[in-house]
């Protein structure tokens, strides 16, 4: 119903909400519903603006809106200070869900009304999945970082151990297959880690670094069974006993 501000022969006065919605002027919605209209009409006066409290679980801010905006609008206003997008946001106003299209004053919305706002659960689950994504990636960037330290200090031994036999000097066998096995362990703690993305490329490269030290320890092995070990023999000096002294005897 259209109200009629001031009296007969008197001044005008009302809200200024009614003072806009009659400057405004009124439209006819499909179904002859008579509303307010929601364009800007040039040389107008602008809608008034209404400070609305947003409640979103233990935060509390309120934020300065069009008395005629809708609740989409509004939705892109409070992306600023819930980090959500309009399509994670449900608004509620009156214990009822507000969809995207409903306008603030036309549901009641006034200066200093409460908004819930809750994040969409589709949004919350596929939020709470990429946080256990991401969580997975991490733990595996940790232990693929652990053991590269190991297959460093084990491919420094593997280098040294090939410039010792390259020089022709023979090591024991069990020195190079407790190498092997070492590096094999690493391996095998490799094909353990369940790696996506830079972790999985990580991952990969280690067992490359493993497997090629492997390599290198079965060539060095074969070349290690053709070299003779070193005997090393000491010359010893020999002495001259002693000269007999003689002893001269005095009465």
């Amino acid at each position: 119903m259209m109200r009629r501000s001031g009296s007969e022969g008197g001044s005008s006065g009302g809200s200024a909400e009614e003072m806009w919605g009659e400057a405004a002027g009124w439209e006819m919605r499909p179904g002859g519903l008579l509303v307010q209209q929601r364009a800007p009409v040039p040389g107008r006066p602008p809608p008034p603006q209404v400070r609305v409290r947003i409640s979103y679980g233990a935060a509390r801010y309120e934020v300065s809106v069009s008395s005629v905006a809708t609740f989409g609008e509004l939705k892109k206003l409070l992306t600023a200070n819930s980090g959500l997008q309009p399509a994670e946001q449900r608004l509620l106003y009156k214990g009822k869900q507000r969809g995207d299209s409903e306008y603030l004053d036309a549901c009641g919305v006034k200066n200093r009304s409460k908004i819930v706002l809750v994040e969409d659960s589709t949004s919350l689950e596929r939020r709470y999945t990429e946080m256990r994504k991401n969580a997975r990636m991490q733990r595996a960037h940790r232990a693929v970082s652990t053991i590269s330290l190991d297959v460093d200090k084990l491919a420094d031994q593997v280098t040294t151990m090939e410039k010792y036999i390259r020089n022709g000097n023979k090591v024991a066998e069990v020195q190079i297959t407790t190498l092997i096995e070492l590096l094999m362990r690493q391996a095998i703690r490799l094909d353990s880690i369940s790696a996506e993305g830079d972790a999985s490329s990580q991952r990969n490269l280690q067992a490359k670094r493993v497997q090629k030290c492997v390599e290198t320890l079965d060539v060095l092995k074969v070349s290690n069974t053709k070299l003779k070990p070193v005997v090393v023999t000491t010359k010893w000096e020999t002495f001259d006993p002693p000269t007999t002294t003689q002893w001269e005897y005095f009465e």
